[in-house]
């Protein structure tokens, strides 16, 4: 319907949830907090520079957009947000949490796989005033750092629902 992804795309969020390591993908195994048979949450590889830990979800199957997604899976994908926001509370301490989705060029979608972020938020971080050209490469070790200490975090935080949420790899 409304896709944007060009000819031959090779998707990084399909080849990171299937396990397929390309020279062209930044994000690794390590980077997953947690992944079930639908959705997997991720840290990104580029991160703002005052709010390091922001967690990508994306669905398992390739949806370039909302428009195309079936509803079933954006509750997934709520869900999951739900617990990671609840495990950087308590992995940060930080004062807040805002998600962001964008759809189409016009909307800063830049990776062509529906996906959601989920970003730790602190009092006078100008988060919004931030460019996209501010973010930065985190290093691997970085990332795995705060995949583990996010992922340790969900389990602490006495989730009462569906223990599927809590696979980490």
């Amino acid at each position: 319907m409304f896709n944007h992804a060009p000819d031959k795309y090779q998707c990084p969020f399909c080849l990171l949830t299937q396990g397929i390591k390309n020279r062209h993908v930044e994000s690794i195994y390590t980077d997953i907090i947690c992944q079930n048979d639908m959705a997997t949450a991720f840290v990104g590889s580029h991160q703002w520079p005052n709010n390091p830990g922001n967690v990508i979800i994306v669905p398992n199957m390739h949806y370039e957009n909302i428009y195309e997604m079936p509803p079933c899976l954006a509750l997934e994908i709520h869900e999951m947000a739900q617990i990671i926001a609840l495990a950087m509370k308590r992995t940060y301490g930080c004062d807040g949490i805002s998600t962001r989705q964008h759809n189409e060029p016009a909307g800063s979608q830049d990776v062509w796989h529906y996906h959601m972020h989920v970003t730790p938020r602190y009092n006078g971080d100008h988060f919004y005033r931030t460019l996209p050209s501010e973010k930065a490469l985190m290093p691997r070790e970085e990332r795995a750092w705060h995949a583990q200490k996010i992922s340790q975090s969900i389990g602490a935080c006495n989730y009462t629902g569906d223990s599927h949420f809590f696979q980490r790899h």
